[in-house]
């Protein structure tokens, strides 16, 4: 099961950064491959949502529940969709100098052997093009 985890410095306050996580519905606007984003289901602790990931012609959705833990932390959960498994978590802390740590992990397993092996191959540089993403998007919001 491929694994990605990183953790960045960053000048945003945590509250920032959780925010800016947070607004799901955004995504479409700043992150790679992701097309569309249907909430289905929302409140202050917890979201069902659906996303739209596409590369070329391959078209995928995955519904998944967003668990919030306001300014400090968001758990994402696969629910439903082409995979065995996805589970990621955000944590977001703010550091007494200024700015923030923000940790970021993911870990999921295909149904199909061969797109875990093809996964495999470029997962890493997918997962920091789109951490790079949310900092880029911070970048424009915040800077």
């Amino acid at each position: 099961m491929p694994r990605h985890h990183e953790r960045r410095s960053l000048p945003y306050s945590a509250a920032q950064m959780y925010d800016l996580v947070a607004d799901v519905r955004a995504y479409p606007q700043f992150l790679p491959w992701v097309s569309a984003i249907r909430v289905r289901q929302e409140n202050d602790q917890e979201m069902l949502a659906d996303m739209v990931v596409g590369f070329k012609s391959l078209r995928e959705t995955f519904s998944s529940r967003v668990v919030k833990q306001p300014k400090s932390a968001i758990i994402v959960d696969y629910l439903d969709g082409p995979m065995r498994s996805l589970h990621n978590q955000w944590l977001f802390e703010d550091v007494p100098t200024g700015g923030s740590q923000v940790d970021f992990s993911v870990d999921f397993s295909f149904r199909n052997a061969l797109f875990e092996a093809m996964a495999g191959q470029f997962f890493d540089s997918a997962l920091r093009k789109m951490t790079g993403a949310f900092v880029g998007r911070a970048d424009a919001l915040y800077g």
